[in-house]
């Protein structure tokens, strides 16, 4: 069950590249679950990848930031956890 506003409260920006297959797969989890999200394509954007290694620590995507959580890769059951959506 979806808790409804938990969601909507926290700012959720995703690292991606195009072709990755996970960064797909969680934006249409956002997407099915109504989650606005903010994308940064990092693919020839230095100073966005050096922010998402700032922030994670990895050079890997995705890396999605939620209200300051960062979750490295598609991590369906945490991110439900922050975004108090149920499995």
């Amino acid at each position: 069950m979806k808790k409804e506003g938990t969601a909507k409260k926290k700012s959720v920006t995703i690292y991606t590249t195009k072709t990755c297959h996970f960064c797909h797969m969680a934006k249409d989890y956002f997407n099915e679950h109504g989650i606005t999200y903010t994308e940064k394509n990092v693919t020839m954007d230095r100073a966005l990848q050096r922010e998402m290694i700032d922030k994670s620590g990895q050079m890997g995507v995705p890396v999605i930031d939620v209200g300051g959580e960062i979750v490295v890769g598609f991590d369906e059951p945490r991110l439900g956890e922050l975004l108090g959506v149920a499995a």
